[in-house]
């Protein structure tokens, strides 16, 4: 039976001295502690700072939106029905209601299906009086706000993983470059050739 070695990890082989250790180590080193470094200070700071305007923006909707009464300007028959969060379907169906500095407006709420006209529904607004989705709870906004300032982490933390591994990328080939320039050197001087 063979017997595989192991090659040991070395961490911080490239800020060791070492005389096989090349410039283009040190700096890679550096660009690869740069470019984690940035992408953990950008995507925490990013995540929480898009989390925290979220969830700001929720509060605030929590305190302007409210609830009023309007009723429904035509009958509510359709067969576009949409499922209803409390069980049942409703359709869209056309609705008047007064503004909070008194002018009359119309849209459309979702109200169950053969409601008659005339018929009050509770529908949100805004403070300039336009119809708006209910706002979300504190727990409905934490959640959200939490999704939101993930994806905004990860989205900002991409950006400077994405420039390290590009300047990576650039000093591997410019490595590889002087390799061959050097092996095109001195191969010539071995008395032979290879490839």
């Amino acid at each position: 039976m063979r017997r595989v070695r192991r090659i040991r990890r070395v961490w911080l082989w490239r800020w060791r001295r070492n005389p096989l250790r090349r410039r283009s180590d040190a700096v890679e080193a550096w660009v690869l502690l740069g470019a984690w470094t940035l992408t953990v200070l950008c995507g925490v700071l990013a995540g929480v700072t898009v989390a925290g305007s979220v969830e700001r923006g929720m509060a605030r909707e929590r305190v302007e939106w409210r609830p009023t009464t309007a009723r429904l300007t035509e009958d509510a028959v359709g067969t576009s029905a949409v499922p209803a969060a409390a069980g049942g379907s409703q359709v869209w169906a056309k609705v008047g209601w007064t503004a909070p500095d008194g002018s009359p407006r119309a849209g459309q709420a979702r109200v169950r299906p053969g409601t008659a006209e005339g018929t009050p529904v509770t529908v949100w607004i805004d403070r300039t009086g336009r119809l708006v989705t209910p706002p979300a709870s504190p727990d409905q906004a934490r959640v959200r706000s939490a999704l939101v300032g993930t994806l905004a982490g990860l989205g900002a933390a991409a950006v400077p993983l994405a420039c390290g591994r590009a300047v990576r990328s650039r000093l591997e080939s410019r490595r590889l470059d002087r390799w061959d320039a050097d092996w095109a050197h001195f191969d010539p001087l071995w008395g032979h050739r290879t490839g």
